[in-house]
């Protein structure tokens, strides 16, 4: 496999920081570092360059890191609770996925990019989380994320099916006023 060397511009997950000089695959340089304008080529000019601009780059980071710090203390109570159909035993129709997140986070006021957003897989069932959300390479944000089923019930279709039935059962087999107009509250809070 051909390697080529290259001088990064941005800070990029599992490859290095900015100023680094790293060993790639020529394939992921050509056809994606070098037209995203995320790294360049090492020669002895673009090396030369980056040492005359690492004090400002180092300030730079300096500047971004302080910015994240202090939007993690701002935002360090957030939680977010989503709401969506689900199925026996907790499975959702549908997902929570890192776009609802950021929707949710924008939602509070934080316009968060959905790719900071770390969710290995898409949340596909009933219960408590915690995301990760990458404010910085360095600083990271834990948001405690609840998914609950629509109504606050699991089961509610079968639970209303069951609690109908039983309530016609009572009416037939007593003649009490009271226990015979359980049935038509029972319908109406159905509809």
């Amino acid at each position: 496999m051909a390697t080529t060397k290259i001088l990064l511009r941005e800070d990029i997950d599992n490859l290095g920081g900015r100023g680094e000089i790293v060993k790639v695959k020529a394939g992921y340089a050509r056809n994606y570092l070098l037209p995203n304008r995320l790294a360049s080529l090492a020669t002895k000019g673009n090396i030369n360059s980056i040492e005359r601009e690492r004090s400002a780059l180092l300030k730079k980071a300096s500047v971004e890191k302080s910015t994240a710090e202090a939007q993690l203390e701002q935002m360090r109570d957030i939680s977010l609770s989503f709401e969506r159909r689900a199925g026996e035993g907790g499975t959702l129709f549908g997902s929570v996925t890192s776009m609802d997140i950021a929707e949710g986070l924008k939602a509070k006021g934080y316009e968060i990019d959905r790719r900071k957003i770390s969710l290995k897989d898409a949340i596909k069932e009933i219960g408590d989380y915690t995301v990760n959300v990458k404010l910085h390479r360095e600083v990271t944000l834990e948001v405690p994320v609840s998914v609950t089923a629509e109504g606050g019930e699991t089961e509610a279709p079968k639970t209303k099916k069951s609690a109908k039935a039983s309530a016609e059962n009572v009416a037939d087999t007593t003649e009490s006023s009271e226990i015979s107009e359980t049935p038509e509250v029972m319908e109406e809070t159905e509809s």
